[in-house]
């Protein structure tokens, strides 16, 4: 393709539009864009509105402030972040407001007071653990908000700011759980299953808390993560390597074929005969017209009582062209001791143990040299 390519220059420039219009958070995705729009567009809206029926209309009356406008940019755009969670949120924009108030009383000159009032609301949400940056507009706004704001006095940070705050977060809560985000963000670490001392499998080789510790104290940078976030995204990208390193080994190749099956119409007695005659941990679980709906495991059968259909647990499943390696981050969790294989229909065609991606995982291990030579 010539420089002088008309056609080739303009492909050239729709991969510069995507590229400058493509969101440069980690892990962003459209629908999740999309459904910030949309949740802040909820959210703003109805702060506006119950603001207004509780404390009517008129010019005089700050309805809604405009650090709501940011807030709701953190809470609907980046909702795992530290700075969105809702004492965040809250606790910032009240506290930030209340600094402002304080400064703007105590200082005459409002560009000495402007200063003073952020400075004073980073140091207060520091101390606080609710740092925000919308905080420092709320500081700004009451030192400089005007009449409107002069009127309410010391009560500024809590009518309106910390009513829009509150409403604010009551609509995120309700939003992301219809959208189905995590919020409040909580950072899920690994942990042992079996409640013993020893950490969780994961963790035991490769990195470890304390050199996530040294390499920030090393960069000498603050990010915008949650420390145990960070681990867990690591670890994650350490098993992402590996599965993409070894990517020729599918889930086809390495998966038990002659799968033990219960039928759902079952007794507790026959599944448990099924696991002991086998030496199985997981025993998956299909219905009548042969479609996967869970497993059981012994413990399960142990203390249930009933129906088969009551003791089941949502399955975890693959695709026998999925990659093997893929599956290390599941069945090294401490709880799941078998993937099952299902088609497009739901057929269990074959299911993965912690034995078989073991075996996997010697294969895909480098030779040494009298491994080489014997070969």
């Amino acid at each position: 393709m010539s420089p002088s390519d008309p056609r080739g220059a303009a492909q050239k420039r729709a991969l510069l539009s995507l590229w400058l219009f493509r969101p440069i958070l980690a892990g962003a995705t459209l629908r999740d864009r999309l459904l910030a729009c949309l949740g802040a567009l909820a959210a703003i809206a109805l702060t506006g509105l119950i603001c207004s029926y509780l404390l009517g209309k008129g010019s005089h009356l700050p309805l809604i402030v405009a650090p709501m406008g940011a807030s709701a940019v953190l809470l609907f755009a980046v909702p795992a972040s530290p700075l969105a969670q809702p004492w965040s949120i809250i606790g910032g924009n009240t506290i930030s407001a209340f600094m402002g108030v304080l400064a703007a009383s105590l200082i005459s000159d409002p560009i000495i007071a402007t200063g003073v009032g952020v400075s004073l609301a980073i140091a207060a949400m520091s101390f606080t653990r609710c740092l925000h940056p919308p905080g420092g507009a709320a500081a700004l706004t009451a030192v400089l908000g005007g009449p409107a704001v002069a009127s309410w006095g010391m009560l500024f940070p809590f009518i309106p700011v910390a009513l829009n705050s509150c409403i604010l977060v009551a609509v995120g809560l309700l939003f992301h759980k219809l959208s189905r985000h995590n919020y409040p963000h909580v950072a899920s670490p690994t942990v042992n299953g079996h409640l013993t001392a020893d950490l969780p499998p994961a963790e035991r080789v490769g990195f470890r808390d304390e050199d996530i510790d040294a390499a920030l104290e090393a960069l000498h940078e603050t990010f915008d993560i949650d420390r145990t976030d960070l681990g867990v995204l690591l670890r994650r990208v350490e098993y992402e390597a590996v599965a993409r390193s070894n990517d020729g080994i599918k889930c086809a190749d390495i998966m038990s074929r002659d799968v033990i099956v219960a039928d759902v119409d079952a007794t507790i007695d026959e599944a448990q005969e099924l696991l002991l005659k086998h030496n199985i941990r997981t025993l998956p679980v299909k219905n009548r017209n042969g479609h996967l709906i869970g497993t059981v495991g012994l413990r399960e059968l142990a203390m249930g009582t009933g129906s088969l259909t009551e003791l089941v647990s949502p399955p975890t499943i693959a695709a026998a062209a999925d990659q093997a390696l893929s599956l290390l981050p599941i069945l090294t969790d401490g709880k799941t001791h078998a993937v099952i294989v299902v088609d497009e229909q739901s057929h269990i065609v074959g299911l993965i143990s912690q034995t078989d991606l073991l075996s996997a995982v010697a294969r895909s291990l480098p030779k040494g040299p009298h491994q080489t030579m014997a070969n």
